[in-house]
């Protein structure tokens, strides 16, 4: 556990919480950065049950140089506009999206003091960031606003409702960096098949741009969980990680 940090204009202190795989290697290590940090270890600080992606990834070090882990746990009440990047119009979270602000703390502020700390990689193609629902459309911002430190986007049934879809249009006008990589996935059972359909035209959007280095996976079981984002993670490691040492030297994030 790292922090608690103070974020500028933010309520309330911020834990972050790292992993670093027993099998890590010595030299810079990939990073995997992830928003909602109570959700992505254990089942205490979780509301509905944690992700343990520390088993996850020590699964994946088995066969691939595996990433260290690093959650940002959110706000609470705070959750719904300090990850939307877009004016949220309606119910108790109305009012201006900050996730500008918030991805902005963590690249000029978070990541260049935790790095050599945890000994990570600053290489982009190296650099993961991700998230689900709320988390996953902020994962998606990030990595379209700064390309140069997020070379990989991890985006699990991502809110593309937020702002009547704002970020559909706001990604058509983006340029995806040459070493780009998007996981992007939705299960069948969310809003009665419109997530699916929406994070679909999302990912041919990608596609069109970036060709194969975008995976959309549709989870035919899938409802708006953590259960189902937690079966669905080693899927996404293995696209960015590869799945054997041989593989992943040929990969680029």
């Amino acid at each position: 556990m790292l922090g608690p940090y103070d974020i500028p204009g933010f309520s309330g202190k911020r834990h972050v919480r790292a992993y670093v795989p027993i099998r890590a290697r010595d030299e810079l290590r990939p990073l995997l950065f992830m928003f909602d940090g109570q959700n992505i270890f254990d089942d205490a600080p979780s509301f509905a049950g944690g992700w343990h992606a520390h088993t996850a990834v020590e699964k994946l070090a088995k066969t691939v140089a595996p990433p260290v882990v690093l959650a940002i746990d959110h706000g609470n009440g705070e959750r719904i506009r300090e990850l939307s990047p877009f004016e949220m119009k309606r119910g108790p979270a109305a009012g201006p999206g900050r996730a500008s602000e918030f991805v902005r703390w963590i690249v000029e502020w978070l990541l260049p003091r935790v790095r050599h700390r945890l000994g990570v990689d600053a290489d982009p193609r190296r650099t993961v960031i991700g998230g689900s629902s709320m988390g996953g459309l902020a994962a998606l911002y990030a990595h379209l606003e700064h390309p140069e430190v997020f070379g990989g986007c991890l985006a699990m049934s991502p809110s593309i409702w937020v702002a009547d879809r704002a970020l559909i249009e706001h990604a058509r006008s983006k340029t995806l960096a040459p070493w780009s990589r998007i996981y992007i996935d939705a299960g069948r059972r969310e809003q009665r098949g419109v997530l699916e359909r929406d994070v679909g035209t999302l990912a041919e959007l990608f596609r069109n741009k970036h060709g194969d280095r975008v995976l959309f996976r549709v989870d035919a079981r899938g409802t708006h969980r953590e259960a189902d984002w937690k079966r669905r993670l080693p899927v996404a490691l293995r696209f960015f990680y590869g799945t054997s040492r041989a593989r992943r030297q040929g990969t680029t994030a």
